[in-house]
């Protein structure tokens, strides 16, 4: 099923925030935004809801560190124990103080890698894909604003060109 967006571009990133804050205003829903660099505020004029990467990074910080006791407990207590510098392997928490860098390390190891795949899997960025950006100049030193079309494209495309937008095209998106 294909559909039918309008595609403004901008020269400027200010012009380009007032132009999305001015679109949400008039309730026309903006499909994506591409721009050369991040632009600050732009999520929120957007209306995009804040990203839960976070709580991920928490969740998998904690199973980090979960196999990081549960490796050393396994591996310093109970299969191969030694004597090292004459401390007695009997215990886990006895050793503990030990271990701490390892668990940090396996706790940050786990987050920050766990974290980057999550990122690629929801933002569908996989291996050899083709890239979808829509003109080369939104890498360069222009911004793009993608709005949907709704039997509405004349007048759209003169809201538009009032928000300060230098081109306007209307292209049938799959």
């Amino acid at each position: 099923m294909s559909t039918k967006v309008i595609q403004a571009l901008y020269n400027d990133d200010d012009i380009l925030m007032d132009a999305v804050k001015e679109t949400r205003k008039a309730h026309h829903h903006i499909e994506e935004v591409y721009t050369p660099f991040p632009v600050h505020g732009l999520d929120k004029a957007m209306g995009l809801a804040p990203t839960r990467i976070a709580i991920a990074s928490f969740l998998y910080g904690c199973v980090g560190l979960s196999v990081a006791v549960w490796m050393m407990n396994y591996i310093m207590i109970q299969d191969w124990p030694q004597d090292i510098g004459g401390k007695p392997s009997f215990s886990y928490i006895e050793n503990m103080p030990a271990f701490v860098p390892i668990m940090f390390e396996l706790t940050v190891f786990f987050a920050a890698h766990l974290m980057v795949i999550t990122f690629y899997m929801r933002s569908k960025l996989w291996p050899f894909k083709a890239a979808e950006n829509p003109d080369v100049r939104t890498t360069d030193d222009h911004f793009l604003m993608e709005v949907s079309v709704h039997d509405n494209e004349q007048e759209l495309s003169d809201f538009l060109k009032k928000t300060g937008a230098v081109e306007i095209k209307v292209v049938e998106k799959h």
